[in-house]
């Protein structure tokens, strides 16, 4: 259950790729589908309500063990049935694809399954979509036209391509089906979340499941992708070490999305990189998100592996801009209100009481202490004015500390709520300390962060910020767009 929760409370909800088994799901009737999650719902049920039984006659001492077993086995049993399920439901548990370190064994093997890459559609089909979308063939729409993909994306496959005009474009076309599927899992996600709080007292599913649903609708339809990529591409256009391929409109549609063509070196290969390339390429991942946040009000919310492209010297590509989260700016006040107690005041009780206002602490016999133990943990690397790596440990225990019930602030974890602000937020917590830990990633986030926080403003503190300083002032951007004071 904790890995399902994860994904849930994430969304974000990297690696979509739709499973070795899509027709399968396509081919599945909404009642029977309705019935498989009906059963999930009602098995989770039972199975609390035996174990509630089983923990009134356990002795004290052997309590916590009990607890721990039963929750890991209920989230075994769930992540199970969403991997036959194949849906949207399946691309929650996909979340874990790359976070599973942190996560317990038992959750690991069943997650294992959910993070194949579906089978590419045959040429045929794939030519199929494109000729219904764009009103003729690849062969025509386009000069040149691989039917070979090149990638597969999280609900489609791309292909490379070359326009009439000599561009070079990539060209992301949607699995067939793929819609319906998802839409039908989309109309009982809330049976799932209902079983999910009776194992987390503090968490609301209603709210959770509407940002969940609306993320998601808005994937199906590249249309949106295309406005969100091009909100990126409009924002960064000339800086000097990211970049956001350009959209182009006339050969888009809801299931076809074509963009500049980027290449670069994958992320697997980064890894085997120096440690200041490496320190270069995290340093413009880490500013890539946070300047949108706190600048243009936007989350690109799939920080995953293979979502980048990287030239060296900190020069980076960002792809997939299907789960966009935008900000209004009570939310963004809310980040800067829980910033500024944590890390600049260091008042945990100020913190206390914005967490508890806004619901997202709901158990006040919590103290101080562990509020400071449980939520400091996610805030370490900005805390002091030093030069801190990431590590994959952390970002193992980023994930142990909030879903692991053997973790020593699980209780702290099941007392607390995830509003909608957060809910694609949290990818920061899970993506990208999984990203920047696995590139062992060492700098003065602190600093880097006082540049990037409009409430800081701070100087820069890098080569790499003085370089967008110039960039900014050479097109003499001084707005904070975000800026909520």
């Amino acid at each position: 259950m904790a890995a399902v929760l994860a994904a849930a409370t994430t969304v974000g909800i990297v690696g979509y790729a739709i499973a070795r088994r899509r027709r399968a799901f396509v081919q599945s009737s909404v009642a029977a589908r309705n019935a498989r999650l009906a059963l999930i719902g009602a098995r989770t049920g039972t199975r609390h309500a035996v174990h509630r039984a089983r923990l009134a006659v356990t002795p004290t001492e052997r309590r916590a063990g009990v607890e721990a077993e039963y929750q890991l086995r209920s989230a075994a049993d769930v992540a199970r049935a969403l991997g036959e399920l194949k849906g949207a439901l399946m691309k929650l548990g996909q979340m874990a694809s790359y976070l599973d370190d942190g996560l317990p064994e038992p959750v690991r093997l069943a997650l294992a399954d959910l993070q194949q890459d579906a089978p590419p559609m045959s040429p045929e089909l794939c030519a199929s979509v494109v000729r219904a979308e764009l009103g003729h063939p690849p062969e025509r729409i386009f000069a040149a036209w691989d039917p070979v993909p090149i990638a597969a994306a999280s609900i489609g496959q791309v292909h490379r391509a070359v326009t009439h005009a000599g561009i070079e474009v990539a060209v992301k076309v949607q699995y067939p089906g793929v819609d319906e599927a998802i839409r039908a899992d989309l109309v009982n996600t809330d049976l799932v979340f209902r079983a999910l709080a009776l194992l987390f007292p503090g968490l609301d599913p209603k709210p959770l499941v509407e940002e969940l649903r609306a993320r998601l609708v808005e994937e199906l339809d590249y249309t949106i992708e295309a406005r969100n990529q091009q909100l990126f591409g409009d924002y960064y256009r000339g800086h000097p070490y990211i970049h956001v391929p350009e959209v182009l409109d006339e050969l888009s549609s809801a299931r076809v999305l074509t963009t500049e063509l980027a290449t670069g070196a994958r992320f697997a290969e980064v890894e085997d990189w120096s440690q200041d390339e490496r320190n270069l390429a995290a340093e413009a991942i880490f500013r890539f998100v946070f300047r949108s946040i706190y600048r243009i009000g936007a989350f690109n919310g799939d920080p995953h592996p293979g979502n980048y492209l990287f030239q060296g010297g900190g020069r980076v590509t960002f792809l997939d801009f299907g789960l966009v989260k935008r900000y209004v700016p009570e939310e963004i006040r809310l980040f800067q209100q829980l910033i500024t107690a944590m890390v600049i005041e260091h008042d945990i009780a100020q913190f206390r009481a914005i967490i508890e206002a806004h619901e997202i602490l709901r158990q006040s016999d919590i103290s101080d202490e562990e509020v400071l133990g449980y939520f400091g943990h996610f805030y370490e690397f900005v805390m002091e004015d030093r030069n801190i790596a990431f590590t994959p440990e952390y970002a193992s225990e980023t994930v142990r500390r909030m879903f692991d019930p053997s973790s020593p602030y699980a209780h702290v974890a099941r007392s607390s709520n995830v509003p909608p602000a957060f809910v694609i937020t949290q990818r920061i917590n899970l993506g990208l300390h999984a990203v920047l830990g696995r590139l062992r990633a060492e700098a003065n986030w602190r600093r880097i962060a006082f540049e990037l926080w409009p409430f800081t403003n701070g100087p820069p503190s890098t080569p790499m910020g003085e370089a967008e300083a110039a960039w900014l002032a050479e097109r003499g951007d001084y707005a904070n767009e975000a800026n909520v004071q």
